[in-house]
């Protein structure tokens, strides 16, 4: 395959970063360059809730100036991602469409869990030395300028993903305004921090204890990038030394911190919010090690690039976090996990059955599957309003690696499980999401209520499933002993629901087995 030339553009909170990549199949991802310009857009957001004109005007001439490079190198393809600056303001479309008249250049805003997922795939891509981490109980805390993300891994696979408004620049701005001294800074810093990370230990932690701590982050990592261990390893400290180091900055001003660091005194600052941030959380969790991959979101930009476009393949299987977060999720609302993998078996049967018909592909599957999980979430809460409250679990959970659209497609799908399905002109007044996905919800929503209705008992009494398509019937071919007649009389409603949007007739047929 021939090298391609990819361009990864991060719009952040307060650098844009620019980052060329040659690609091949032999050799994997390459970086060939690496451009920042710091523009500080987060501290219009948080501050005044959206970006001046003066940012937005520098904004498109860093912008044009990245776009120059990029026909220097003749890149192939490109990405520009927003983030939370971008993603919080309030005038963030007017924002969009400045900028793309003036530079060319497209950005596509990133939801938190579709940037952290991003985040984590870069670190992901160092494959050795992430697997070996993960031998033992690991969590990501992945720092943004509005907020941080907390991930848990145990057993090498993903359980548990927080995000926390406790982002560097939000967390600078709050300090700007109590006027703090600076030997005062870091007891403020603690104070407003401490609660919320409790909160988490309280809620996911209990007495588990985490080996290990990978920094994600635009401030600190790059500092800790040039700390070895054992004068091998690039980017690991022992927890112990880096208090130490924790404390030496602690007695530092900013510009002192910024000359023994060599670093930007505006970079300082955050710098110091950031080590406080992992200082808190390595206590909290009794780490002993920290690793620093030295990753950004760009990383993540172009490894889901080349993924996507069969460059190279995942070596982590991703998807599987994304299930497994899911089926967390459930448990911690009491979900019937017997319930759900009858459902999932079921529905997962009729969607490859009817790949013909639908039309949907490999990520629609994947949002079907953590339907089936999420069946029954809402119960926690109702078991008479199920449908609503389990809407509002799956839309105010975070599921690592799904898009916003991603999560209300499957959050109205668990809804309309319960609840009697929506026509567009009724639905679409009230949410953001196009016809496309309308259709999306449709047709996942008829195989989930037909899958519902064939253990209606919730007494998983189907030994197998299989099914056929026949002309304009599904038949579903059932293997019991058991009485199935209180399936098949409350199949009808869904039966027809399913009808009504394939234009095909699901039947029950019964083989009884001794």
């Amino acid at each position: 395959m021939a090298i391609k030339t990819f361009a990864a553009i991060d719009v952040g909170s307060f650098v844009m970063n620019l980052k060329i990549y040659e690609m091949s199949g032999k050799n994997g991802m390459r970086q060939i360059d690496d451009i920042r310009h710091r523009l500080d857009l987060g501290s219009d957001t948080y501050a005044l809730e959206k970006i001046s004109y003066e940012n937005v005007n520098e904004l498109c001439n860093i912008l044009k100036e990245f776009k120059n490079i990029m026909q220097t190198y003749k890149v192939s393809a490109y990405k520009a991602c927003g983030t939370s600056a971008i993603r919080e303001a309030l005038n963030t479309k007017i924002l969009l469409d400045h900028i793309s008249q003036r530079t060319g250049i497209q950005i596509d805003v990133l939801s938190n869990s579709e940037q952290r997922f991003m985040n984590y795939k870069a670190v992901a891509y160092k494959t050795d030395e992430f697997n070996r981490i993960l031998e033992q109980d690991t969590a990501i805390l992945d720092i943004g300028g509005g907020s941080i993300q907390l991930s848990l891994f145990e057993k090498g696979t993903l359980t548990t993903t927080q995000n926390m408004r406790l982002g560097v620049l939000r967390l600078q701005e709050r300090l700007m305004h109590l006027n703090a001294s600076s030997m005062k800074m870091e007891e403020l810093i603690d104070e407003m921090i401490t609660s919320q990370l409790s909160v988490f230990k309280k809620m996911y932690l209990k007495d588990r204890e985490i080996k290990n701590i990978i920094v994600v982050d635009d401030y600190l990592a790059g500092v800790l990038q040039k700390h070895t261990m054992d004068g091998k390893h690039f980017g690991y400290m022992k927890v112990k030394d880096y208090f130490d180091f924790q404390k030496d900055i602690h007695n530092k001003t900013v510009t002192e911190i910024a000359e023994s660091l060599n670093i930007a005194r505006e970079s300082a600052g955050l710098l110091y919010i950031s080590a406080t941030l992992v200082k808190q959380t390595a206590r909290m969790m009794g780490a002993d090690l920290l690793w620093a991959p030295g990753v950004s979101l760009c990383d993540g930009i172009a490894y889901e690039y080349g993924e996507q476009n069969k460059i190279f393949h995942a070596e982590h299987d991703f998807e599987a976090d994304i299930i497994t977060s899911a089926e967390h999720i459930s448990k911690r609302y009491m979900g019937s996990k017997k319930r759900s993998e009858t459902l999932e078996k079921i529905a997962l049967t009729i969607f490859d059955s009817m790949k013909k018909v639908h039309g949907l592909g490999k990520r629609e599957r994947l949002l079907l599957q953590l339907a089936t999980l999420l069946h029954d979430c809402g119960k926690y809460i109702s078991l008479v309003n199920l449908g609503e409250c389990s809407y509002h679990i799956i839309m105010s959970s975070e599921i690592i690696g799904l898009s916003h659209r991603e999560r209300e497609i499957v959050a109205n799908v668990v809804q309309y499980n319960h609840l009697p399905f929506e026509y567009f002109d009724s639905w679409g007044s009230r949410t953001t999401l196009d016809a496309e996905a309308y259709l999306v919800i449709a047709k996942l929503s008829a195989i989930l209520k037909v899958a519902n209705g064939l253990d209606r008992s919730h007494k998983q009494k189907f030994k197998n499933v299989k099914t056929t398509l026949k002309e304009r019937e599904l038949m579903i071919q059932v293997d019991t002993a058991e009485d199935i007649t209180l399936e098949k009389g409350l199949f009808t409603q869904r039966a027809d629901f399913f009808e009504e949007v394939y234009n095909i007739r699901p039947i029950i047929k019964q083989k009884k087995t001794l």
